[in-house]
């Protein structure tokens, strides 16, 4: 599941815009708004995978784990570059 602060680390690592991503992962503006808000309002898991889809599509690894979460972005097999979030 990509959480809030996975997102925006997402977005910022792609120089994206919200509006660039919900046009890519094929949601309203409104809804990835829902998503990447701290205040927690419902998101539909639909739409968690649709953003989750558009940003692998495009380089971008969620990690998740014991020690946290944080995002990776994948210029090709030898190119790895690591950011942790929060």
């Amino acid at each position: 599941m990509i959480t809030a602060r996975q997102s925006r680390a997402a977005r910022a690592l792609l120089g994206w815009t919200q509006e660039t991503l919900a046009d890519k992962a094929r949601v309203s503006l409104t809804a990835l708004k829902r998503l990447e808000s701290e205040s927690g309002l419902a998101v539909y898991e639909t739409t968690r995978d649709q953003v989750r889809r558009a940003f692998e599509a495009n380089g971008i690894v969620l990690l998740n784990s014991d020690r946290g979460e944080g995002v990776m972005i994948v210029d090709d097999a030898r190119d790895q570059h690591r950011g942790t979030v929060g």
